[in-house]
């Protein structure tokens, strides 16, 4: 195909490219003189074109009017569509702004006087949807969809070649050094102006050390959140759709991929680690060779100081371009995230997150590892000619376990901020001469209780506590590069050995010199605490802690100084996931909460502590009412496991004592309790002794709730989220009434009122049908709805119902129950009604497994004609002490009191943020048992499902463990551990408000 002769473009010849001037008057008669299309024009923001919305009369939208920079000539702009048809064919899952053709197939493309000069005029195909830019958090689903797109784009223009990609421009990254060079004077703040010069000085002398290895071919080269356009049933947003191929030309491959990821990093709560699902995505389709892995993030810095030094020039030559200068702000912070960490160390994230981490990293040093995760036979480090300190082996030496596995961190012990020093103190005082910390491993000591932010727990070298004075020593011939008070570097190997100790001391050797081995350093007196790490030379600084999501970025630059002091080296983590093995073994239908799920090995009250080191705020844990690792039930069960565990067969103290403390907080004729393992088995004792005592088979259920998983509590459960064929799978003599939710069921408000006599007149239908039903289940608050209460009177009218016909009611308490509720300690009491046969559970052994079922002696005895029961171990001696312990500390920590208290002010905040959020439909619930419906739109209902979802896993990111319930999985369950205080719901309150916002919620 014949080509016209043009002259490319050549930004460094130009030298500036304003944006074409062109009102929207003039855009309208563009479009209908001289490309047939009558329509309304609203100008859209661009840094170097001209772009308009065209709209008919009634608002639809029909196309994008484009007016080229009079710089780029017609073949830049033929290349430019076609590249747009060739990915629109390779990808018909995506939607591309192509150009809109006339009837003969030609394009609709002109050329027109801007007063620059000529220039390109053309209408684009409109893409519905919106772009992804502005400030919105990005999901990780987000992310990996932007890097896959990228990657298609990538691989469909592989072979495209076209003289108009023969361009020079600013925004090509094989330029990006020349570009700030002549560029960055424009940036008017000193100390920014130098930050970007130094940042690309860096980032391109590892981008030059590669390229020549590196591929070019033809790119789109803005697939940012700009260009990428959401899908239009997306929630949350994720793309589908590209627009403005303005800066398609030739350059290497994978700043594609670079330039997107810059694009991420200005969106609320993204950080360099947020990124990585795009790069895993991206490599998943187009995979990325090593050399290109290596120059990833330089490229992503590249790109970065080029929109800064580009922006500021181009908010200079082109004052009246707003779209230019508003950009500024987000420009620089995508510089500083991009700059936040050294490359080095995000290169090192980018070559694990697709399986290409160097082997050879291992070759220089002991083998690394972030410390808990189970290690294998570690690679051994060139033992040193002589042991770092002087005289002490390492028998000499205790090492401090401070994860969080750790039998130190018991009851509490990391929260207090000298644990650390004070366990060292102690291990001296034991008899150690040196304690030493382990390095790489998290040290759960510097969590913080609540953290929106992940804290620096993972240590890059070792500190030592000195029990006598002992001598440092060269373990090798090295440079000594430093030696001033509190203060050795000297070199060894590949590394530089670092010795932090009291300014008090002085080292014994001088800077600049070279130290044999063996060689004294310094005096180090008993009683000071030092600091040994290994670390590159020449490289970064390397804080003494980082965090664990970049940890094996910092990690790689360093090196195990364990074996220098005699100790073994740290081992390489085990090859086999966790999670995959978890997989493997564990039936996938016990699901697991998150799809990739934090490893939590320790809880605390109303925290659940991760080996890595970070605290969780638990708000969905109503097992433990008391609060996780409870010393009162940890000693009670201790004590009682050291004397006695058997079945209730035998005669003891402790299942008297409780089966009757228990009975005694229930009304009558509620005097008899069976004693069970979990709520499945309380229900389904509770149903057997209803039909037993009455001998009518039926039982009616309330929809939409969920009772168990044993065959008789499964069969009246009909939450669809626990089973999707719940309704059309029930056995026959299961009968089901109206979900009596009063916000999203049949009737609402005061028309709840409607729920009780209806569930009635199907008790007595079944009666007259003569099939009376021999019980009547339900929760006593509505728990799988979230928290929402039963109509006022609904349970006495259904009991009555039943019990005309002689059935009983039968209450699962086995979630609310236990004071949750706050203001009752069961829910039956909010109802005033009292059950004939009560079901607990869960809260009853704070997380041990037990359970009760409590009745009349009359309905008990009953159940001698289905023959005798047995549990073996509900109501053992441990169960019981347990139980009798939960209810002593509920009562004297007065937890139902707190519930009050604290869900008040819990719900209090729940409801202001209700009326800043419109995606807040409703705030149920009482106490500490609540629940958070999100819709998107309060007048539909239409339940928010995906937003749920996405909102619980930014709240994960932010120390927050909260997951979805209800039949639309829209609704935020609230049931944290009774002991919650109000530092810790504000903390919650806090995180919601700011991922709200985050997700784009607000208003």
């Amino acid at each position: 195909m014949p080509h016209h002769a043009h002259r490319a473009v050549d930004f460094f010849a130009h030298g500036a490219l304003p944006a074409p001037r062109m009102t929207t008057a003039q855009a309208e008669f563009v479009a209908a003189r001289h490309l047939g299309l009558t329509a309304r024009a609203t100008a859209l923001g661009s840094q170097q074109d001209a772009n308009f919305l065209l709209l008919a009369d009634d608002g639809t939208a029909l196309a994008i009017l484009k007016i080229a920079n009079p710089a780029f000539g017609p073949v830049e702009v033929e290349a430019q569509d076609t590249a747009a048809d060739l990915i629109a064919a390779a990808h018909p899952e995506l939607r591309v702004a192509t150009v809109l053709r006339h009837c003969d197939g030609s394009p609709r493309r002109t050329t027109v006087d801007t007063g620059g000069g000529p220039a390109v005029a053309r209408l684009l195909r409109h893409l519905p949807g919106g772009p992804l830019t502005g400030s919105r958090h990005l999901s990780p689903g987000t992310v990996a969809a932007m890097g896959a797109i990228t990657a298609k784009v990538g691989n469909a223009l592989r072979d495209f070649r076209h003289p108009g990609l023969d361009r020079v421009l600013q925004w090509d990254l094989r330029h990006a050094s020349r570009v700030v060079a002549e560029l960055a004077e424009y940036i008017d703040e000193p100390d920014r102006r130098t930050a970007v010069r130094t940042a690309t000085a860096h980032a391109w002398a590892e981008v030059e050390n590669h390229a020549a290895a590196l591929p070019s071919q033809a790119v789109h080269l803005d697939l940012t959140d700009d260009n990428l356009i959401r899908s239009l049933d997306g929630h949350p947003p994720k793309p589908d759709g590209i627009i403005d191929f303005g800066d398609l030309t030739t350059s290497w491959a994978v700043s594609e991929l670079a330039v997107s990821l810059s694009s991420m990093l200005h969106h609320d709560g993204v950080e360099p680690h947020h990124v990585l699902p795009a790069v895993r995505a991206f490599h998943a389709v187009r995979p990325l060779s090593a050399q290109e892995a290596e120059v990833v993030w330089p490229l992503v810095v590249l790109r970065a100081a080029v929109l800064v030094a580009s922006g500021h020039h181009q908010a200079c030559v082109d004052e009246d371009n707003a779209y230019a200068t508003a950009a500024l702000d987000h420009e620089w912070l995508i510089f500083e995230q991009a700059t936040r960490l050294p490359h080095q160390v995000m290169t090192r994230l980018v070559k694990d997150a697709i399986g290409a981490a160097d082997a050879s990293a291992w070759a220089d040093g002991p083998a690394r590892t972030v410390a808990p995760t189970p290690a294998v036979a570690p690679t051994p480090a060139a033992a040193p000619a002589h042991r770092l300190l002087r005289g002490v082996t390492a028998t000499d030496i205790t090492t401090l376990d401070l994860s969080t596995g750790a039998d130190s961190m018991d009851h509490g012990a990391w929260l207090a901020a000298d644990t650390e020093h004070r366990q060292a103190r102690a291990a001296l005082a034991d008899g150690a001469s040196v304690v030493a910390t382990h390095y790489a491993q998290a040290r759960l000591t510097r969590a913080p209780a609540l953290s929106a932010e992940s804290p620096a727990t993972v240590p890059t070298g070792i500190d030592l506590w000195l029990g006598r004075a002992v001598v440092a020593q060269a373990p090798a011939a090295g440079e000594v590069l430093a030696a001033a008070p509190g203060r050795v570097e000297i070199a060894y190997g590949a590394r530089v050995l670092t010795l932090s100790f009291p300014d008090t001391v002085k080292p014994v050797v001088d800077a600049g010199r070279t130290a044999r081995a063996g060689e004294d350093l310094a005096v180090l007196p008993a009683g000071a605490s030092v600091h040994v790490a290994l670390l590159p030379a020449g490289g970064p600084l390397v804080p003494r802690l980082v965090r664990p999501e970049y940890a094996a970025g910092w990690l790689a630059l360093t090196a195990d100084p364990g074996p220098l002091l005699g100790l073994p080296a740290a081992g390489r983590a085990e090859p086999a996931d966790l999670l995959a093995r978890r997989g493997a073994v564990f039936a996938t239908v016990q699901e697991h909460y998150y799809a990739d799920p934090p490893r939590i090995e320790r809880g605390w009250r109303h925290h659940l502590l991760s080996v890595e080191g970070r605290s969780y705020l638990d708000i969905v844990n109503n097992v433990t009412p008391l609060g996780h690792a409870h010393p009162r039930v940890e000693k009670a069960v201790a004590r009682q496991l050291r004397r006695l565990n058997t079945n209730s067969r035998f005669h003891y103290a402790s299942v008297v004592e409780f089966t009757e403390r228990l009975a005694s907080l229930l009304p009558e004729p509620l005097d008899t309790v069976f004693l069970v393992n979990s709520g499945s088995e309380a229900v389904d004792l509770g149903l057997r002794l209803a039909v037993g005592a009455t001998g009518q088979h039926d039982v009616v259920a309330v929809r939409e709730a969920y009772h168990g998983w044993t065959h008789a509590s499964d069969a009246v459960s009909t939450s669809l989220q626990d089973n999707p064929n719940a309704l059309a799978t029930r056995p026959s003599w299961v009968h089901t009434v109206d979900s009596p939710n009063a916000y999203r069921g049949r009737h609402r408000g005061v028309r709840a009122a409607c729920y009780g006599p209806e569930a009635a007149a199907v008790v007595d239908e079944l009666a007259a049908s003569g099939r009376p039903a021999g019980a009547f289940v339900s929760e006593t608050f509505y728990g799988n709805a979230g928290g929402v209460a039963l109509p006022d009177g609904y349970l006495a009218e259904v009991y009555a119902a039943v019990r005309r016909h002689g059935g009983l009611a039968v209450a699962d308490e086995v979630q609310v129950g236990y004071g949750r509720l706050g203001q009752w300690f069961w829910g039956f009491e909010q109802q005033q009604v009292v059950p004939d046969v009560v079901c607990v559970a869960k809260a009853m052994g704070n997380g041990h497994p037990l359970g009760a079922v409590i009745t009349s002696k009359a309905v008990a005895d009953r159940y001698r004609d289905q023959g005798y029961f047995f549990s073996s171990t509900g109501g053992s001696p441990v169960s019981s002490v347990v139980g009798l312990t939960v209810l002593d500390t509920l009562r004297d920590e007065d937890l139902q009191g707190n519930a009050v208290r604290v869900g008040g002010r819990l719900k209090s905040r729940l409801l202001a943020l209700a009326a800043d959020y419109g995606v807040i439909g409703a705030v149920h619930g009482s106490g500490l048992y609540l629940g958070l419906e999100l819709v998107r739109d309060r007048g539909t209902l239409e339940p928010a499902t995906e937003e749920t979802a996405e909102l619980c896993d930014r709240l994960l990111d932010l120390g927050v463990v909260v997951q979805p319930t209800g039949d639309h999985l829209n609704i935020l369950k609230i049931k944290p551990p009774l002991c919650i205080d109000a530092a810790a719901v504000d903390f919650f309150a806090d995180m919601l408000d700011r991922a709200l916002e985050e997700l784009g919620h607000g208003g």
